[in-house]
């Protein structure tokens, strides 16, 4: 299992076994979604924004 920091509130993540690269997670602290990037080390960013379309 590997730790990883949120970038934006900074809180220790801990990916489980199994998390794969392009997974989203939820920080627990701030509830921000998080792509990983990463295993070995791991690494993860702020996951890109759904564009909504409303419709249009």
């Amino acid at each position: 299992m590997s730790t990883v920091t949120c970038p934006e509130c900074e809180a220790q993540i801990e990916l489980e076994a199994g998390t794969e690269v392009g997974e989203i997670i939820v920080c627990s602290d701030c509830g921000v979604d998080l792509e990983v990037t990463a295993l070995d080390p791991a690494a993860i960013q702020l996951a890109p924004m759904e564009q909504e379309d409303w419709g249009e």
